[in-house]
């Protein structure tokens, strides 16, 4: 088991939480929990319903889609954070390609401590516009 404050630590290197404070990550750490998964097993298929985000401490889990290979997320790496936010299924099915061990958040508590902590708010969308833009000046780059 992970204390709150290794929790903490790792929660600062993860993009989403750049914008937040120590202290806020905090009551982040309070609602993560940490899943030791098999290499092997879905922690999700494709079509399941949205429900919390995951992060990888240790491992890899691949993601793929219709058999095709999206993604492969490793060491501080995220996956499922759209679901933290909205209803959709997943698009994806998440296969852990060895044994891992992952935080996670559940999207119920997520949204009932955004509703209590308004700066965590903030800072979370902060981060999500910064990746936006990113991705939006990545695809019309003017070289």
């Amino acid at each position: 088991m992970l204390t709150t404050i290794e929790k903490v630590i790792f929660l600062q290197e993860i993009s989403i939480f750049e914008f937040t404070s120590t202290e806020d990550l905090a009551y982040i750490a309070a609602i993560t929990d940490v899943i030791q998964v098999k290499e092997k097993l879905n922690l999700f298929k494709e079509g399941d319903v949205s429900d919390s985000m995951y992060m990888v401490i240790e491992g890899a889990v691949r993601l793929h889609r219709s058999g095709e290979e999206v993604t492969v997320a490793r060491n501080k790496e995220v996956f499922g954070i759209w679901s933290l936010f909205d209803d959709e299924p997943r698009i994806a099915t998440a296969t852990a390609t060895e044994d891992s061990l992952l935080l996670r958040i559940a999207k119920d508590d997520f949204v009932d401590l955004l509703s209590d902590h308004i700066r965590i708010t903030q800072s979370v969308f902060k981060a999500l516009m910064k990746n936006i833009k990113g991705q939006i000046y990545r695809a019309v780059d003017v070289d």
